[in-house]
């Protein structure tokens, strides 16, 4: 049975950072991209970052480029969301979800070639 896990979220205030993890079981982690993505309430799900099997392709959406970072470390079958300078607009539900690899880069952020989705970690950002 494959598992996402994540954690690492909570209440952080405004400027602050958080790092959240994704812990995989039940599949062979090395051989799927990763990605995390946020859904905020009344909002769409939200692409932040992607990062192949090999960890050797990554791609960052713009809005948070310059704050977040993705990294995996297929030895422990983790994954990571580094986020730094937190507003209170970062406030969701953050999910992490592994894709078997191959896509290309310019579909990694679309949420529908994932096969397996986490149960999401709340982050949530105080003013």
């Amino acid at each position: 049975q494959v598992q996402l896990v994540e954690s690492g979220g909570g209440l952080v205030q405004a400027g602050g950072s958080l790092r959240l993890a994704c812990a995989a079981s039940g599949l062979t982690f090395s051989n799927y991209d990763m990605g995390w993505f946020r859904q905020a309430p009344g909002k769409e799900r939200e692409f932040l970052a992607a990062v192949s099997w090999s960890g050797g392709i990554r791609s960052t959406a713009n809005s948070v480029k310059d704050r977040f970072t993705i990294s995996r470390d297929n030895r422990k079958h983790t994954g990571y969301l580094q986020m730094s300078s937190l507003k209170p607009e970062d406030t969701a539900v953050y999910y992490c979800a592994a894709n078997a690899g191959g896509s290309s880069y310019s579909r990694m952020s679309d949420y529908r070639i994932y096969d397996y989705w986490g149960q999401g970690t709340q982050v949530t950002v105080s003013s």
